[in-house]
């Protein structure tokens, strides 16, 4: 007896047409890279893949109506608008400098940002350029004022051949660029009473003395006296113009 061939026999007539079928119908949703013939070419698990995902990508994406594209810019202008009112309105706040008595430091036209928060977690500093309300015994139009801390509460200050003493102590001053500070300008209804004395003006608990750097030209705490801390606005850190001064105060 002789070995059976290795040859397999061939398929029936039926069984072909089925084959040919079947390879036609897994073909014809596979995309066929370069160079191969799909209706050739065995078929697997990663070419069924392939083609799932080809049709996903090339799947159109649904477009967005004009009227949701109308909201959604307008939730993002009313965002912008609340958010730009809030920040003005607790945190930051820019002003104007209209006149000169804080020159050098600041002259008219510049502008500088505000810190509205800073004494909410500190003290006031003496130094500090602050924007306060205008106290309620100095007549003007202007709103706001802008002045340096001089002296804090509890201290006695006194004015005394053209200088500011703190405690009888000399105050250093760079920022008046060697100006004279008078005691008395009389330009206003505050009471000053000592502070052209040795023993000063005795500064009441939460008030402040502010004077301008221009002391030559300043309606300042000299014109209105001290004022209450319930004034302030905020500290001025920031000068935002013109951009040749932009800079930290």
């Amino acid at each position: 007896m002789t070995p059976d061939s290795d040859a397999a026999p061939p398929d029936n007539p039926d069984g072909m047409s089925r084959r040919k079928v079947r390879d036609q119908d897994v073909a014809s949703h596979l995309v066929s890279p370069p160079g191969r013939d799909v209706f050739t070419s065995a078929v697997t698990d990663g070419d069924l893949a392939a083609a799932r995902e080809a049709r996903l990508r090339a799947k159109p994406q649904a477009s967005k109506s004009p009227t949701r594209n109308a909201i959604e810019w307008i939730a993002v202008v009313v965002g912008a608008i609340a958010i730009a009112v809030i920040v003005r309105t607790f945190i930051f706040q820019t002003f104007w400098i209209p006149s000169p008595s804080m020159a050098e430091t600041l002259v008219r036209n510049d502008r500088v940002l505000v810190n509205k928060l800073s004494y909410k977690f500190h003290d006031v500093n003496r130094g500090d350029v602050v924007v306060f309300e205008r106290p309620p015994n100095q007549e003007g139009d202007i709103k706001d004022l802008i002045k340096r801390v001089i002296a804090l509460p509890g201290e006695r200050v006194s004015i005394l051949d053209g200088k500011v003493r703190i405690n009888g102590k000399v105050l250093d001053e760079p920022y008046t660029n060697g100006l004279i500070t008078e005691a008395k300008v009389g330009c206003g209804l505050g009471d000053t009473t000592g502070i052209d004395t040795e023993a000063g003006l005795k500064i009441a608990d939460h008030h402040l003395l502010v004077l301008g750097d221009n002391r030559v030209n300043s309606q300042d705490g000299r014109c209105f006296g001290p004022i209450d801390e319930d004034l302030l606005v905020g500290r001025a850190f920031f000068i935002m113009w013109p951009p040749a001064k932009a800079g930290g105060l």
